[in-house]
């Protein structure tokens, strides 16, 4: 049963990324960040899979809530209408084709020197104690650029939204 539900929120996961970036149903940008939210909740499953229940409920409430409201809010902040199709450059679809095949030879090379047993599953240690006190004590740093950082984002797009300045 796990082995089908993984293969499932797998595929779900893969199908909505998918559906991100290319979707044939709208050209609507609220679309594209609604197939995200479902992106992230199956990747959420998969969490819960692997029993790391705490960063399934993180993943959950930081990503699909705070994260996709703040692209939503830029989304409509910047009154993104809907994109017009638009032709593809043989140029773009080379270099990506190319990109995509490099990087696929690299994942494959990886998994295939890795010297992991494929029936395993590996074993998660701690739980919310440990790994609060491992992100408070070593990763302070990156989370405090990180605030910094959308911070900056949200008062860039404030401006920018801004019809006239005075």
């Amino acid at each position: 049963m796990t082995d089908i539900l993984f293969y499932l929120l797998s595929a779900l996961t893969l199908v909505f990324a998918v559906m991100v970036v290319a979707n044939p149903f709208s050209r609507n940008p609220v679309t594209s960040a609604m197939f995200l939210v479902l992106t992230i909740v199956s990747m959420a499953g998969l969490f819960v899979l692997l029993h790391a229940f705490f960063l399934a409920a993180i993943q959950i409430m930081v990503y699909a809530g705070a994260v996709i409201v703040l692209f939503l809010f830029v989304i409509m902040l910047l009154d993104v209408r809907e994109e017009e199709k638009r032709r593809f450059q043989i140029f773009g679809l080379v270099t990506g084709g190319i990109g995509l095949v490099s990087i696929a030879l690299v994942m494959v090379r990886a998994i295939m020197a890795s010297d992991l047993d494929a029936g395993k599953t590996p074993e998660i240690e701690g739980g919310t104690r440990v790994l609060g006190s491992i992100l408070f004590t070593n990763y302070v740093l990156p989370f405090e650029i990180m605030g910094i950082l959308l911070l900056v984002a949200m008062v860039g797009v404030i401006l920018l939204s801004k019809k006239e300045l005075q």
